[in-house]
């Protein structure tokens, strides 16, 4: 599974729906609206580097009113499953 957080830039008076336009592209699991530098936040998760090229450079890309973007390939995540495994490993 390949996971990618991506910063989304966009016209302002069209963040709600570009976060729709987002949603309704496969492998984006979340959209974020948030606050500093960038508007939105998506996390996409695909089985896939490839599928991950067609999602960013394609699909996302052609949305019109994102101004820019930044993203960023996870290389492990972390979440409170894997720190609740890990202390009940060897625990009966």
């Amino acid at each position: 599974m390949v996971q990618a957080i991506i910063l989304i830039k966009v016209e302002r008076t069209s963040i709600p729906a570009t976060a729709q336009q987002l949603l309704s592209i496969e492998g984006v699991q979340e959209v974020f609206s948030v606050t500093g530098e960038y508007d939105l936040v998506a996390m996409v998760r695909v089985k896939e580097y490839d599928s991950l090229a067609e999602v960013v450079t394609e699909k996302i890309a052609r949305i019109a009113t994102i101004q820019d973007t930044s993203t960023m390939v996870a290389f492990k995540v972390y979440s409170r499953e894997d720190l609740e495994q890990t202390w009940q490993i060897g625990v009966d």
